[in-house]
């Protein structure tokens, strides 16, 4: 694809590196690339793509903006919470630069949708936040032949690599097996820093043009880890599984361990003949609550007698995750809001 001369003055800091020039930015303009997660990490990365002027960005995700997105998901203002995210970036991108197309998939990835978005694009980037849809992002590139951009934060922590780069070692090289269900909390329920998405977004961003221009080497086969706290960095070297074997995209939910709980129920099926617990700390009640009793989780561990066994008692967190391990861990007869507050507040 050849820039056009408006294009040329808008790349040209581009243009004036020799390891991109004309014919890098040309390909650039040609890339498809397919970012999923609109979120955290997907903020910058879509920022950044946008402004180097990758042609075609693909932008997958089901959710919509909530006000606590603001701290760390800079593409948004107040005025966009409510609306869809997917949405809201593009039309925020579209200002940036009207020479990219974008193409909004409103719903979030999963093993009927993923392989056919994948075939469409040449590179796929993850920005997602939870190991479904890590494992399942890292298969359906194996099975489309798609290299895969990776990015996670924690806390103060980040790590970025590439995945089935030129056939290359994949997700599952490095974790074979997810976590138990429960074990890692999200940034909701754990807390991050507003500024590492942006610093690992970034990175990622920087890995898909790199793939695209062909230049550098290329985080194939190594972890980069981050810590902002004490600004250490290093990378861990892996090298491929070939006893891995891709055939077919799975039941990802089954795979991590996400069970549904007999006895979840959903907050519009809450009356008021139920009692609420809230079981999270004293600063996340304090933050935001839908009311009821607040005991908190270490609490009820160590004297699961503060809680009745009234079947009509409903625990409940951010997501859902902790009052339903609660539940299961302690073998209580009770219920769990399903989701958590945080799809409650959605409704």
């Amino acid at each position: 694809m050849t820039l056009n001369k408006n294009e040329k003055i808008l790349y040209s800091r581009h243009l004036l590196l020799n390891e991109i020039g004309l014919e890098g930015q040309e390909k650039i303009k040609a890339a498809k690339v397919l970012v999923i997660g609109a979120g955290g990490l997907g903020c910058p990365i879509i920022q950044y793509l946008t402004a180097a002027g990758v042609g075609t960005i693909g932008v997958v995700d089901g959710d919509t903006v909530d006000v606590t997105n603001l701290q760390r998901q800079v593409l948004f203002t107040v005025d966009d919470v409510g609306k869809s995210k997917s949405r809201a970036v593009a039309n925020r991108m579209k200002q940036l630069n009207p020479y990219v197309k974008f193409n909004i998939i409103n719903a979030f990835l999963s093993s009927e949708n993923a392989l056919d978005l994948f075939s469409q694009y040449d590179i796929i980037v993850d920005g997602s936040d939870n190991f479904q849809t890590r494992y399942l992002c890292n298969d359906a590139a194996v099975l489309a032949n798609k290299p895969l951009v990776f990015g996670s934060i924690f806390k103060f922590e980040g790590q970025v690599s590439v995945f089935n780069y030129n056939n290359g070692p994949t997700y599952r090289c490095l974790y074979p097996t997810p976590p138990k269900e429960g074990s890692v909390p999200s940034c909701s329920e754990i807390g991050v820093l507003g500024v590492l998405p942006g610093i690992v977004g970034n990175y990622q961003a920087n890995e898909v043009l790199k793939i695209i221009c062909g230049i550098g080497e290329v985080l194939s086969g190594k972890l980069l880890t981050i810590n902002t706290l004490n600004n250490q960095s290093f990378v861990l070297g892996f090298e491929k599984n070939k006893n891995i074997h891709i055939t077919e995209l799975i039941d990802y939910n089954f795979f991590c361990g996400v069970e549904e709980l007999e006895g979840e129920i959903e907050f519009s099926d809450i009356t008021s003949s139920h009692q609420l617990i809230d079981i999270r700390t004293d600063i996340e009640r304090e933050i935001k609550n839908i009311g009821g009793k607040h005991i908190a989780e270490v609490d009820i561990r160590n004297n699961p007698s503060l809680v009745s066994k009234d079947k009509n008692i409903v625990l409940y967190c951010e997501t859902g995750n902790r009052s339903k391990q609660l539940i299961k861990d302690l073998n209580l007869n009770l219920q769990s809001l399903k989701g958590g507050i945080k799809k409650a507040s959605q409704l």
